[in-house]
Order: structure tokens, then sequence, then C-alpha cells
């Protein structure tokens, strides 16, 4: 008997063993795509980011001024496989709750996405590793000299994702597969200042090339930034971490 219990022993050993380290591939696997990824050919280039299970994709010209087109969803992967489930498409609004799944390869810093036209190669631009990195939502806003919590009801939202070097935000509907508006670029983040460089701009192609500085700080986990909007409009705004 005591040899069957030996014998069971080792098998549990075993089977934990391997769960773990299945998991281990699954987080490294999340863990290696961190962060933003860049792909430039001719006057266009297309730009990933991965962080907190969100990723995003826009196809951009920052010298022609001209957006081209964005998606963004939730993300899981494993060594190889990439599943994303999205949550706005500007080409194809009907693929908006839909899940797709991409073969994927890092080698020597470069990305490798093969879709059904084609493989991608993206050249990595940071590894999401900074104090803003992260997916935020609205949370507050300063209306007549106090803080207002902004408390979101259905599926509209405004998203804002950051890698190290990258932002983007877009203001999406989910469920009815509305997209109203998108901007990103890249950041910086020094002394409690926030800049952003506008590299396209759904809205308004003519605010390519503008940068945008704020007041930024991060209190309590909620990021808070306060300036003038792109219009010149004064704003104070709360954001809060969102993980998917």
């Amino acid at each position: 008997m005591k040899y069957f219990f030996r014998s069971l022993a080792v098998v549990v050993i075993l089977l934990t063993l391997l769960s773990n380290s299945s998991v281990n591939k699954s987080n490294l696997a999340a863990g290696e795509l961190n962060g933003s990824w860049m792909n430039r050919d001719g006057g266009q280039e297309q730009v990933v980011v991965f962080i907190d299970g969100y990723t995003t994709h826009t196809i951009f010209s920052k010298a022609g001024k001209k957006f081209i087109e964005t998606r963004g969803g939730t993300y899981t992967s494993t060594a190889g496989k990439l599943n994303i489930s999205y949550e706005f498409d500007t080409k194809d609004k009907e693929q908006t709750g839909q899940t797709k799944s991409y073969d994927y390869a890092i080698k020597d810093g470069e990305l490798t996405i093969s879709t059904g036209s084609g493989k991608t190669n993206f050249v990595r631009l940071d590894e999401g590793a900074a104090p803003l990195s992260g997916l935020w939502a609205i949370s507050g806003r300063m209306q007549d000299g106090k803080i207002e919590q902004i408390h979101r009801t259905g599926t509209r939202k405004t998203i804002k994702i950051l890698s190290g070097s990258r932002f983007q935000w877009a203001a999406i509907d989910p469920g009815t597969k509305l997209f109203a508006g998108t901007g990103g670029g890249s950041y910086e983040f020094k002394n409690g200042k926030y800049t952003e460089h506008i590299e396209f701009f759904s809205r308004d192609s003519s605010r390519v090339g503008a940068s945008l500085s704020f007041d930024g700080k991060l209190e309590n986990g909620d990021w808070h930034h306060s300036g003038l909007s792109s219009k010149g409009d004064k704003i104070y705004e709360i954001w809060s971490r969102k993980k998917e």
C-alpha cells in the first residue's frame, strides 16, 4: 500500500510541475509581447501596443498627417499564438465582438505577426516598463471647482493605453460597434510633466505634429492630469487603471 501512495505522490508532483510549466509558458508569452512595436513602410507607420491584457493596432502616416485605420481589444497569448477579442475596428466594425487568432514569433527584437494577407514585421520600441504604462479609463473630471466622479453606464467608454513610450486614446462603444474617435503618438512623463506628441488624430489631422503638456501625478494609483485640451479648453481629469 505504501508503494501505491508513493506512486500517487509522484504523479501529483509531475502533474503540478506540468501545470506550472504551462502557466509559466503562458505568462512568458504574454510578457514577451509587452510594450510597443512599429513597422515603417515608406511614409506609413503601423504601431501595435500590448499592455494589461489589451492591445491596439493603428496605421497612419505622420508625415502625411493621415489617419488610416485602428482596431483593438483584449488579448491572450501562448507561445506562438495570439488571440484578440476586438472591441473596435474602423476598417470593419463587424469584427467588433469577434475573436481572431494569429501566429506570431519574436526573434532578435523583432515581432512577426501572420495574418491571412501575409506577414508583418515590427521592431520593438519599448517593453512597457514605465510609471504610466497600462490601460486606463477616465473616472473623474473637475467641474465647477469640484471633482465629479464619472460613473459609466452602458458599454460606451473612453480608454487610454500607454506603453513605455507610446499612447493612444479611443472613444468606443463595443455594444453598439460605435467608434467615436482616436488619437495617439509618443509621450514623455518627467518631473510632474506629462507631454503628448501627436502623430495621428482621427478627428482633426491638423493637430498632427503638435505637442500637449499637462501637469501630471500618480495619486493612490490614479493618474491626475490637468492643462489645456487640443481645443485650448482647461481640463482636469482623473484616469484609473483598468485591467482586462
